[in-house]
């Protein structure tokens, strides 16, 4: 059963970091693509960043391109999100989702399989 577990959320200032974390298990870890996601208060999900663990290419939404990355530890089955620069916008939930296969338009929220339970994340202006 796959199991997708996030942590590291928090509140900080604008201009602060934080590193979520997303702790896989249950499945074959190397050929699957990641996401990270956020909602927003009162808005819809969004797709933030994603990365294939066999090769750890990465993908990158516009508006945190600069600021966010996306990696990996492969020995953990771990995921990692670091957050920089952080904006009072990027407040709200951030989950980690995965599907098995390439990452390659994997964008939408319906084409991932699997989702973690998210982490809040608060950023004060």
């Amino acid at each position: 059963q796959v199991q997708l577990v996030e942590s590291g959320g928090g509140s900080v200032q604008a201009g602060e970091s934080l590193r979520l974390s997303c702790a896989a298990s249950g499945y074959a870890y190397a050929r699957y693509c990641m996401g990270w996601f956020h909602q927003a208060p009162g808005k819809e999900r969004e797709w933030v960043a994603r990365l294939h663990t066999r090769d750890g290419t990465t993908y990158y939404a516009d508006s945190v391109k600069g600021r966010f990355t996306i990696s990996q530890d492969n020995a953990k089955n771990t995921v990692y999100l670091q957050m920089n620069s952080l904006k009072p916008e990027d407040t709200g939930m951030y989950y980690c989702a995965a599907v098995e296969g390439s990452c390659i338009g994997r964008w939408a929220g319906v084409q991932f399989d699997y989702w973690g339970q998210g982490t809040q994340v608060t950023v004060s202006s």
